[in-house]
């Protein structure tokens, strides 16, 4: 079965002046979103993975030049099959026609996405009356339905709140809930769960998964933490230094990983048996993006650098139909080496678990 892509980046690359200079964010990255399937993209702080999602929805900072690429978006409009370069919409027209009603973007803070002078009600109802004309008593009765579905308890109640009297894992919800307002294709999470509690944490991911089980929407996942990574996805894409450096099924990314990077980040994440005095962290720090960069940018962090890796960028190497790495190791002159042995034994560790408890 030929499944259906959604959205299709090539190319894509993203500059910032800055009184420091030109900062190279995003320097060439390519990712494919397919329907009803959910794309982690992972990262340290500044590897380029909010600005990407941002240059999809429109709304980068005006100090953001798009030097290079194309953003093909497949929607359905008036029962015909439509694809947009979206980077050819202004952003007038994408806020018109793309942005709430086709792709919706969930924030890290939702003190920072709720305006705290609207109603929640009315803040759900916005998208709705905008993009759709909808009469303002079947806008409300969705709102309500809404709620529901997000689990917010006594819905008729919580419409008439502002976003102060909520905690922040309901406050979470309404910002879910408006994403979905006007029923989106594509639903874009920048770390929704990092200002959240644990406990909150997990329900607001099963909240989502359902969500998506429910309505067949596509999933684009922004996260540094693994730990999302494995409950949430189908695909991965390991982003360092403004590229794409591994892209793999998840179970590929967790048990046949090719990067060094995805193995320090792998490492860098502890599990019950990690012992807390040999935590292990990636050496250094990323790189500057303002400086221009020659060879592999993680090179002065890679213990398995090769010579080649000073002066030349490795390009994507494929492993297999659904898996590539961008590293020289896996070239045809490339060295025999194994994994680091501590990565072994939490590998081992993983398909454990997962043979205990049948997810594999």
């Amino acid at each position: 079965m030929t499944k259906e892509k959604i959205l299709e980046v090539r190319d894509l690359a993203i500059t910032f002046k800055t009184s420091a200079g030109s900062v190279r964010a995003v320097r060439g990255v390519d990712l494919d979103l397919f329907k009803g399937e959910t794309l982690a993209i992972v990262g340290e702080s500044g590897s380029g993975k909010s600005v990407t999602t941002k240059a999809i929805m429109g709304i980068l900072s005006n100090n953001g030049t798009i030097e290079s690429g194309t953003i093909l978006y497949t929607y359905e409009d008036k029962s015909e099959k439509v694809t947009k370069n979206l980077l050819d919409l202004s952003k007038k027209q994408m806020r018109k026609t793309i942005n709430g009603k086709h792709i919706a973007m969930i924030f890290q803070d939702p003190m920072t996405s709720l305006d705290p002078t609207m109603s929640v009600g009315n803040q759900i109802i916005e998208g709705m009356r905008t993009h759709y004309n909808t009469k303002k008593k079947e806008a409300q009765e969705k709102a309500i339905e809404l709620l529901r579905l997000v689990g917010i308890t006594d819905p008729e109640a919580r419409m008439k709140n502002y976003p102060h009297q909520l905690s922040g894992g309901m406050r979470q919800r309404i910002v879910i809930a408006i994403a979905l307002a006007c029923d989106p294709d594509v639903l874009i999470c920048d770390e929704p769960t990092t200002a959240l509690d644990v406990t909150i944490q997990a329900k607001i991911l099963e909240l989502i998964h359902d969500i998506q089980v429910k309505t067949g929407i596509s999933v684009i996942y922004i996260t540094h933490d693994l730990g999302v990574v494995a409950k949430v996805a189908d695909y991965v894409n390991v982003m360092y230094a403004g590229k794409i450096v591994e892209k793999a099924t998840v179970n590929e990314i967790f048990y046949e990983p090719k990067h060094p990077y995805t193995w320090g980040l792998l490492l860098a994440m502890p599990d019950l048996e990690t012992n807390p005095d040999k935590l292990v962290s990636i050496p250094g720090n990323p790189p500057n993006m303002a400086h221009e960069m020659e060879g592999d940018p993680f090179y002065p962090r890679n213990p398995y650098a090769l010579h080649i890796d000073k002066k030349k960028e490795p390009p994507l190497i494929k492993v297999s139909e659904t898996h590539a790495a961008a590293t020289w190791l896996l070239s045809e002159k490339g060295p025999e080496y194994s994994l680091p042995i501590e990565l072994q034994q939490r590998i081992e560790r993983m398909r454990e678990e997962d043979r205990v408890y049948g997810t594999e």
